[in-house]
C-alpha cells in the first residue's frame, strides 16, 4: 500500500465529515512556557543560605560529602537518604530554582560587599547550570554514571566521616542505622533512575555506548558485589562485639542483599534497554554547548576554537621542556641518546622513560610504600624550605580505591567534609593487580609527582587548610552543583581545586640552592613535565571530543603520542606490553574526559589564572609580596574559581593576612 496517498485520501474523507478539525484539537500539544518564577522575600544572605540548605536537603550525597549534617540539625536526616529522582520531585526543584534565579536577579552586586558580589555572579551560575541541566537537557534522563556512582559514594563517605570509637571500631549505632536505611532506599531510588532513562530513550536523550557498558552494567556489578559481600564484611570489622552489633549486622546484611540484587536487574535492565554495542557516539556535548559551559561556569571568554589552538600551544611548550630534561637526565646517566630530529627527541624521550621504567616497584605492595614515602618527603621539604605553616601533627596516608570507582580513576583525593568534625580525607591509589607491565608505569620517578598533586602541598593540604577555616569560606563556595563528581556535575569548583593541584606540582619545581629542580631529581622532574604536559593534552583533546574535532580513537591515539611519546601505541596493544599498559592508561583517560566534559581543562586553566592571580597581586604589592601570604589568602577564598573573586582578591594584596 502507499502509504502517503492513503493518509492523504483519509484526509479529505474526514474533512467531508466535518472530523478534521476535531482530530487536530486532539493532537498533542506543543511546548508549554512554565510560569513565571515567584521571587522569594529575604537579603542577598538570607537567599544564599536558603539556597545552600535546600541545595543540600535535596542532594542527600552531597550533603554527606559536605557533612551537611554538622552544618545545619535541619540535613541530620540526610545520611539516610538518597536524592528523589522521581519526576515530580525534580519538577519541584526545579520550581524552587527558577524562583532563586529571579530573587538574586532582583539585587544589584553593586549593592553588595565585594566578597558577596563574588557569590552573588557564583549563585547566579549555579542556578543557570541547573535550571540548564533539568529544563533545557533534561540530562537527568541519561546520567546514568550519577544513578551508579552516587549510592555507593554516599555510604562510603558516611562510613569514612564515622567517630572513631577506639580499638579499630568506628562509629555508633545510630550511624550504622543510618548506612541501613540508606542502603534500603537503593530498589526505590533504581525504580526511578529507570523510569527517567526510558524516558530518555524515548526522547532521543541516550547515553553513551561506553557508559552504558563500564559505569553502567560493569559499575552495577561492582555495586552487587560491594553491597552484598563488601558492606556486611567492613561492618563487622567497624562494629565488632558492642551490643548493638547482631541485630545490625542483620540490618545490614538483609539491606545488603536487597541492594544487590536491586543493582543486578538494574544491570539487566540497561542490558535490554539500550545496545552497549552499537556504532554511533554519543558523548560529545556540541560546540555551542561547550562554549556555553565554558564561560557561564568556568568563565573563560574563549571560544573552542581558540582553546583548541591554546592546547596545542601548551602541548608544544611542555614537549619542549621535557625534550630539555630528557637531555639532561640522558647526560647524568651517560646514555648517549639523540636529540637531532622531532623523531629522535620523541624517542629518546620515550627511551628515558624506559630506563626509569626499570626501577619499577615489585608488586602493589611496594608501589604503596613508595607513595607513601614520597608523600612524607615532601612534607618534610615542605617545612624545610617554610612553604607553609604546617603542623607537627600532618601526615598523608595513601589507600586503596574502591572496586567500583576503578574504571575511572588512577589515583585520586576525597576530602574530609568541611561542615563536620571527624572524619579523614582519603588519597586513593588504584592497585594494578601486580601487573609487571602497569608497575613500570608507577616507577620510582613518576611516584613524586602524583604524591604532590594528590598529596602536598596539594589536595590533601588544600582541603585540610580549607576545612580549618570552613567557617570563614561562605558556604555556597562549597557547592559542586548537580553532583560531587560525575557526568552531572558542573565543575565550576575544580577551577580552584584541580588548579591548585597542578600549581603545586610546579610550584614544587622551582629552584634552590643546590637543586635546579626544587623538591624532584631530574628523573622526577622529567615526570613532574609530563603531569604538565598531560593537563595540555586534556585541553586539546576535552575541546576535540566535544566539539567534533577528534574521534574516541583519535583522542587515544593522540594522547598516547603526546603523554606516553608511544604514537601507534593503540596498534600495538594486543602484542607489546607497554604499548597495552600505556594504551589502557589512555584509554581510561578518555574515557573519563568523554563522559565529562570541560572538567580535564580544569587544570591548566586554573593553574594559569592562579599564576596570573599571583603575578597581577605581585605587582600591586610590590616588595611587600609574599609567596606564602599569597598562597594563604588564595586557599581562604575556598573552591572557587579565580574570576569570580578576583576583583575582591586584588583589592587586598599587599594587606597581611590576617592570624588563623
Amino acid at each position: 500500500m502507499d502509504r502517503r496517498r492513503f493518509v492523504q485520501r483519509a484526509a479529505v474523507t474526514a474533512a467531508a465529515f466535518g472530523i478534521l478539525r476535531n482530530t487536530q484539537g486532539c493532537a498533542p500539544a506543543g511546548p508549554v512556557a512554565p510560569p513565571a518564577p515567584i521571587p522569594f522575600p529575604g537579603t542577598f544572605q538570607e537567599l544564599r543560605d536558603r539556597f545552600f540548605l535546600y541545595s543540600l536537603e535535596r542532594n542527600p550525597v552531597t550533603s554527606t560529602y559536605l557533612g551537611g549534617d554538622g552544618y545545619s540539625p535541619e540535613l541530620a536526616t540526610a545520611n539516610a537518604r538518597l536524592r528523589d529522582y522521581r519526576p515530580a520531585s525534580l519538577a519541584s526543584e526545579l520550581t524552587f530554582y527558577r524562583s532563586m534565579k529571579a530573587s538574586i536577579a532582583l539585587i544589584l552586586p553593586v549593592s553588595l560587599l565585594l566578597r558577596d558580589r563574588a557569590d552573588h555572579q557564583l549563585m547566579s551560575a549555579q542556578l543557570d547550570f541547573l535550571i540548564h541541566q533539568m529544563q533545557d537537557l533534561h540530562y537527568h534522563q541519561r546520567a546514568l554514571d550519577t544513578y551508579v556512582a552516587e549510592p555507593f559514594r554516599g555510604v562510603d563517605w558516611q562510613i569514612q566521616q564515622m567517630t572513631d570509637a577506639g580499638g579499630g571500631l568506628l562509629g555508633g549505632e545510630a550511624d550504622w542505622q543510618q548506612v541501613v536505611n540508606r542502603t534500603l532506599a537503593i530498589p526505590a531510588y533504581l525504580e526511578a533512575a529507570k523510569v527517567n532513562l526510558l524516558a530518555g530513550k524515548r526522547g532521543g536523550i541516550i547515553p553513551d555506548r561506553r557508559m552504558v557498558q563500564r559505569d553502567g552494567i560493569n559499575g552495577s556489578a561492582s555495586n552487587a558485589e560491594y553491597f552484598r559481600t563488601t558492606l556486611p564484611a567492613l561492618a563487622a570489622r567497624l562494629i565488632g562485639s558492642r551490643p548493638f552489633a547482631p541485630v545490625m549486622l542483620a540490618q545490614i546484611g538483609g539491606a545488603g542483599i536487597a541492594a544487590a540484587t536491586a543493582w543486578q536487574q538494574f544491570a539487566a535492565f540497561l542490558a535490554q534497554t539500550y545496545d552497549a554495542n552499537e556504532a554511533t557516539d554519543r558523548f560529545a556535548l556540541g560546540e555551542v554547548e561547550y562554549q556555553w559551559r565554558v564561560r557561564n561556569v568556568l568563565r573563560d571568554p574563549r571560544t573552542p576554537a581558540e582553546l583548541y589552538e591554546y592546547g596545542a600551544a601548551q602541548v608544544a611548550l611542555y614537549t619542549t621542556r621535557i625534550i630539555d630534561a630528557a637531555k639532561d637526565f640522558s647526560r647524568e646517566a651517560k646514555l648517549g641518546l639523540p636529540f637531532f630530529s622531532e623523531a629522535d627527541s620523541a624517542a629518546s624521550v620515550r627511551r628515558v622513560m624506559e630506563f626509569l621504567s626499570k626501577d619499577a616497584p615489585k608488586d602493589d605492595d611496594q608501589l604503596f610504600k613508595w607513595y607513601r614515602d614520597a608523600g612524607a618527603r615532601a612534607v618534610a621539604y615542605g617545612r624545610e624550605h617554610k612553604l607553609f605553616d604546617i603542623p607537627a601533627t600532618y601526615r598523608l596516608d595513601v589507600v586503596p580505591t574502591p572496586p567500583v570507582l576503578r574504571s575511572t580513576i588512577d589515583a585520586a583525593y576525597y576530602p574530609a567534609p568541611p561542615f563536620k568534625k571527624g572524619g579523614v580525607g582519603r588519597f586513593y591509589l588504584t592497585p594494578t593487580g601486580n601487573d609487571a607491565a602497569t608497575l613500570r608505569a608507577n616507577n620510582f620517578a613518576s611516584v613524586a609527582d602524583t604524591a604532590v598533586h594528590e598529596g602536598f602541598p596539594g589536595h590533601d593540604w588544600h582541603f585540610r587548610y580549607m576545612n580549618e577555616r570552613a567557617a570563614d569560606i561562605s558556604n555556597v563556595r562549597w557547592l559542586t552543583p548537580g553532583a560531587v563528581e560525575d557526568s552531572s556535575s558542573m565543575w565550576g569548583d575544580s577551577m580552584a581545586l584541580e588548579g591548585w593541584g597542578l600549581y603545586s606540582e610546579e610550584l614544587m619545581a622551582d629552584a634552590v640552592a643546590n637543586h635546579p629542580h626544587g623538591f624532584y631529581s631530574t628523573g622526577e622532574y622529567l615526570y613532574e613535565l609530563q603531569g604538565q604536559l598531560l593537563r595540555a593534552v586534556r585541553i586539546r583533546v576535552d575541546v576535540g571530543l566535544h566539539t567534533g574535532r577528534m574521534t574516541f580513537d583519535e583522542a587515544i591515539d593522540y594522547f598516547n603520542a603526546h603523554v606516553s611519546f608511544m604514537p601507534g601505541a593503540r596498534l600495538r596493544a594486543s602484542t607489546d606490553p607497554a604499548a597495552r599498559a600505556a594504551n589502557d592508561g589512555a584509554t581510561r583517560a578518555i574515557y573519563r574526559y568523554s563522559k565529562w566534559p570541560t572538567q580535564a581543562i580544569t587544570y591548566n586553566l586554573g593553574k594559569n589564572a592562579i599564576i596570573e592571580l599571583r603575578e597581577a597581586c605581585r605587582a600591586r604589592s610590590g616588595t611587600a609580596f609574599s609567596p606564602r601570604e599569597f598562597h594563604e589568602r588564595f586557599m581562604r577564598e575556598g573552591p572557587i574559581p579565580v574570576a569570580y573573586v578576583r576583583d575582591d582578591f586584588l583589592a587586598a594584596c599587599g594587606n597581611p593576612v590576617a592570624p588563623a
